[in-house]
């Protein structure tokens, strides 16, 4: 066998070769491969990171040959910082950049380090996500940031850099589900609004504690005359029992929207 290289055998006897390395006494796998001759290539390109050869985390993505971009990092921070990650981790001072690829690199607090040494993040349809005891969970649930929350209305990245999830740069302007706060008349307002095949505003309040609740009262509304949605309802931890209930009272549900839930449930 090569250097680096190991045969192993899949469950149909396929042979099949596995590439690692040591270093500073910790065994790294490196992957596997076809070939013997790719598996030394990995060895090889992994040994020319890790001994310092001219490599650095900006000439990486230029680097060629087998080895996978995420363990080019992993090995880099290994060499660099005296810790091993095994996702695509580098640390920096006080923060650290983890790469979705050699063209995506997200910017955490140094606070977030053990969950996302542990947490693989993905990217599909411009959502960023970690699966989480067996579910997909949205990492902007970590700062309170609602499912669908759309950037610059509900939330905001206070730098301008949508990468940059360190918690200073991520500001909250909505954080309750059907709220949206407006500016009528030079004053501010938030709009409590409810979608059933279409959005239905509920109505304008001072603060967004109000909307929240008038939102909630709608969705217990909604579902009362059989709409068949699975709506998210608003915790508002402010507010004690007895004020929630007093604002849930003194919100009212217009007689239009009334008349177009009983027609929806016919």
């Amino acid at each position: 066998m090569l250097p680096g290289v190991y045969l192993a055998y899949k469950k149909n006897k396929t042979a099949y070769y596995r590439a690692s390395i040591t270093y500073r006494n910790k065994h790294i796998s490196l992957g596997s491969y076809e070939l013997e001759t790719t598996a030394h290539q990995a060895y090889l390109q992994a040994l020319d990171i890790l001994s310092g050869a001219g490599i650095t985390l900006s000439g990486l993505d230029t680097e060629s040959g087998p080895l996978l971009f995420e363990k080019k990092i992993a090995l880099l921070n290994f060499r660099n910082n005296h810790i091993y990650f095994k996702n695509p981790i580098y640390l920096k001072q006080n923060y650290f950049l983890y790469f979705i690829s050699p063209h995506d690199e997200l910017k955490f607090d140094a606070d977030d380090l053990f969950y996302y040494s542990s947490h693989k993040i993905m990217r599909r349809k411009g959502h960023l996500f970690v699966c989480d005891y067996g579910m997909q969970v949205n990492i902007l649930s970590r700062y309170g940031i609602r499912n669908f929350a759309v950037a610059g209305r509900d939330y905001r990245f206070v730098n301008g850099d949508p990468s940059d999830f360190r918690y200073s740069n991520l500001e909250v302007i909505n954080p309750y589900y059907g709220v949206m706060r407006i500016l009528r008349q030079n004053t501010v307002q938030f709009k409590a609004q409810i979608h059933i095949a279409g959005n239905h505003v509920i109505g304008l309040y001072p603060t967004q504690e109000e909307a929240a609740v008038a939102y909630n009262k709608a969705v217990d509304t909604a579902r009362y005359y059989g709409i068949q949605k699975n709506y998210f309802t608003n915790y508002i931890q402010e507010l004690s029992p007895q004020e929630y209930a007093r604002l849930y009272a003194k919100s009212s549900i217009s007689a239009k929207l009334i008349a177009y839930l009983k027609d929806q449930a016919h």
